[in-house]
């Protein structure tokens, strides 16, 4: 029932912002590249083109470290328009590197230092906890790990599945965290060689994941909190996840790219998903918490409103120096020697 009074709002935004003037004076194509999942991708581009019915939207749906290195790739020829979703630390490189165009969108205000750029290159839409994710007809709050040791238990050995981390902003997050909360990059990959000593299988895809947690009830895995609620709301997933304290919690972006072939089209695109309008939408069907301090929070879904989380302390200008160096480490120290 929420997600159709969702669209149902979505829909006279819709409507309201797409006069017939507006449609008339668009004839473009805008090119988006995300990690937000293929439900809300085919949503958004359907609710944008009613919106401008002269505008192609044309989506690719890939995992966040993907995304960043097409983009910086296509660093000479662009031909992405807008980077929608993906952790922060990733925006902060790609905007050392030159690959975004600064943009304040008319909402600029609503967003707190630290979850946006100083100089506009990307703006901070969801803040994400990170969390332990489980198929409830298998358990409950009470009895899956409840701090992030517990994975480590002889409990837990060959009942974890973790999407595989390298493509993953999820994932890359995850091992970064590990990394300050143990004091030490030593002391973390050490963490993280039992983790895996107790994973049975490194999925590909966030859905590969989901499917081998509906499949086998008795794994539980590390994935965004949000990610468990959407699965079980929209999808019939019987999913549900239990934050830890200290746990991270990453600020998802989204930015246009430099020298983008169809600017005009981009900002019209990064502005409609991100109305308050929209980021209520996005809540209630997506399970998406929005970053924006000025949302009525009275729209949003009571489990959002009231979820506490223990944040882990995370200065994210040095982390985003480290991710590279954490990602190879895990992946020659961790996944590649045992």
């Amino acid at each position: 029932m929420k997600y159709c009074i969702a669209i149902l709002s979505l829909a006279i935004f819709v409507s309201a912002c797409s006069s017939p003037e507006t449609k008339q004076s668009q004839t473009d194509t805008v090119v988006v590249y995300s990690p937000h999942g293929p439900e809300m991708g085919k949503d958004y581009e359907k609710l944008f083109e009613e919106a401008y019915p002269n505008i192609d939207l044309q989506w690719l749906d890939m995992g966040s470290q993907d995304v960043y290195n097409r983009i910086n790739a296509e660093q000479q020829r662009p031909a992405c328009d807008v980077w929608w979703g993906g952790p922060s630390t990733m925006f902060m490189k790609a905007s050392q590197q030159g690959l975004l165009a600064a943009y304040s969108p008319t909402w600029a205000a609503g967003v707190s230092e630290g979850f946006k750029d100083p100089d506009h290159q990307w703006y901070g839409t969801y803040n994400t906890p990170i969390a332990i994710m489980f198929n409830n007809r298998q358990y409950t709050h009470d009895t899956v790990p409840q701090t992030w040791n517990d994975l480590l238990t002889p409990e837990w050995n060959q009942k974890i599945a973790l999407r595989f981390p390298l493509p993953s902003g999820t994932m890359r997050t995850f091992i970064g965290s590990v990394m300050l909360r143990e004091g030490s990059d030593d002391a973390g990959i050490a963490w993280l060689k039992q983790l895996h000593s107790a994973t049975v299988e490194y999925p590909k895809s966030p859905q590969l994941l989901f499917d081998k947690m509906k499949r086998t009830p008795e794994l539980v895995s590390v994935w965004i909190a949000p990610d468990a609620v959407m699965q079980r709301e929209r999808n019939g997933y019987p999913f549900d996840f239990h934050i830890p304290k200290q746990a991270p919690v990453l600020t998802e972006g989204i930015a246009l790219v430099a020298n983008a072939p169809h600017p005009n089209s981009a900002q019209l695109f990064y502005e409609f998903v991100t109305t308050q309008e929209a980021l209520v939408h996005q809540a209630q069907s997506y399970a998406k918490m929005p970053s924006r301090n000025d949302i009525d929070k009275s729209l949003l879904p009571v489990w959002m409103s009231t979820q506490e989380v223990d944040a882990l302390p995370i200065d994210w200008t040095v982390f985003a120096e480290k991710e590279q160096v954490w990602a190879d480490r895990w992946k020659s120290e961790v996944h590649d020697a045992q």
